[in-house]
């Protein structure tokens, strides 16, 4: 039985910490494409806590969510936020690099969602789409991180991130197999749409 009250408990701890979670607004989008969609395979970049995992299954019951961590601490939270709310049965949550995990997947999804390492977008996209089934949908959020993306942004500090959110907005609305939207919600949604056939 799905918990909502634990899935609001994790939020709110979460805002709390300031852990990154995905904001209501971005959620919102990434609602209708699973209420519409009805994936059974989820794969997720990210898990922090849990919390975008347990919102995935909350829309698409019958989705199954693999995820990758790569903090030990935040898994090991993620683990017990996602059995608190009931769902233990329903998410994978694999603890490692993504760079290094990704490749070893075979698995066809039917959706994935990127909220990971900023400066490893482009391969998290290049991955994505080896991974997902035709039709599927490669979701990245942050996209525009702060609005940097889209001005002359360059500060040293952030600038390897801004350069390959750059370099991944540009390969995804560039790939002929991709149908891609910028969405302007949270801190900016990718949305590709991939016809390999």
């Amino acid at each position: 039985m799905f918990n909502l009250e634990e899935l609001e408990k994790v939020k709110q701890k979460a805002l709390e910490e300031h852990i990154p979670i995905v904001m209501d607004d971005t959620l919102e989008e990434i609602k209708k494409i699973l209420e519409r969609e009805k994936p059974q395979r989820i794969l997720e970049i990210g898990t922090a806590v849990g919390y975008s995992a347990s919102q995935f299954i909350r829309f698409a019951p019958k989705a199954i969510v693999d995820t990758i961590e790569l903090d030990e601490q935040r898994a090991k939270e993620a683990t017990q936020n996602v059995k608190k709310i009931g769902i233990e049965d329903k998410v994978n949550i694999l603890i490692g690099n993504a760079v290094e995990i990704l490749p070893s997947l075979q698995s066809e999804y039917d959706m994935i969602f990127i909220d990971a390492n900023k400066g490893k977008y482009p391969f998290f996209l290049q991955e994505g789409i080896r991974l997902v089934k035709n039709n599927g949908w490669i979701i990245a959020d942050n996209i525009l991180y702060k609005g940097y993306v889209m001005s002359d942004y360059n500060k040293h500090k952030q600038r390897t991130a801004v350069r390959h959110l750059r370099e991944y907005i540009q390969m995804a609305q560039e790939n002929e197999i991709l149908e891609t939207q910028i969405l302007e919600v949270g801190d900016g949604l990718a949305i590709s749409r991939v016809k390999k056939d």
